[in-house]
């Protein structure tokens, strides 16, 4: 008789837990969870004046600091997304947002979304770090899958999932209808078998001997995720 293919067993998983209420902290940057009144003031300034930060997110660009305020009040009690306020330790300015969101404890798959950095932090060693700590956190605390999707047209969120590790996973078409637009989503992922290698090539990457003296990066970290990475995105 025929062997059927049924799946692997997942031996000895356990839901884990739920990403309410954690701080993250490293040497650049600190993840909190998001709070308008210790938040909104600080992340509005961060965000004005730069209405294409809003492009592909479901909401903003907002009328000022109050609406603003309003839209976090609203949020800062979610389980499902779970934001988090990010400080650069440097300046000790909060100037970004992210968040994990579809959670789902029971197959150990969760997501990072609702990236949104001020120009202050774009680009930055906090930035990465801030994305190192959060993946760090996905795979310590025992999830199987860390999920990254973003509107198939948004070429450098395509481009920072894959230089951050992803593995490219193909395109949902007409996922979702946003601001009264079509949205295509091009869905990336880690799994927990690639989190060793990532880890590593994070850790390689934010070492102060990779950078000299003015700041500049001596091995990129697209290099040192590259080696681990599974699927490359044709469009980059």
């Amino acid at each position: 008789m025929m062997q059927r293919e049924i799946g692997s067993v997942v031996a000895g998983f356990a839901p884990p837990p739920h990403p309410a209420e954690v701080v993250l902290e490293g040497q650049h940057v600190r993840l909190e969870p998001l709070n308008a009144d210790a938040h909104a003031a600080d992340l509005h300034r961060a965000f004005a004046g730069d209405d294409a930060l809003w492009d592909y997110l479901p909401y903003g660009p907002f009328g000022g600091a109050a609406a603003y305020h309003r839209w976090v009040k609203d949020h800062e009690t979610s389980r499902d997304p779970v934001f988090f306020a990010l400080r650069d330790l440097h300046s000790g300015h909060f100037c970004g947002v992210t968040s994990f969101l579809r959670i789902d404890q029971g197959n150990g798959v969760i997501e990072v979304g609702h990236i949104c950095l001020g120009p202050e932090l774009q680009k930055t060693r906090a930035a990465t770090e801030a994305l190192f700590l959060m993946m760090q956190w996905v795979f310590e605390a025992g999830y199987r899958r860390f999920e990254w999707k973003c509107n198939a047209l948004n070429l450098p969120s395509r481009r920072a999932a894959q230089r951050l590790g992803f593995s490219y996973e193909g395109v949902f078409r007409q996922h979702m209808i946003q601001k009264g637009r079509n949205r295509d989503t091009a869905w990336f992922a880690i799994i927990d078998s690639e989190w060793p290698g990532l880890r590593e090539a994070f850790r390689a990457w934010l070492a102060p001997e990779n950078f000299s003296d003015a700041g500049q990066q001596r091995e990129r970290l697209a290099d040192l995720t590259g080696l681990v990475r599974a699927g490359s995105d044709p469009l980059l």
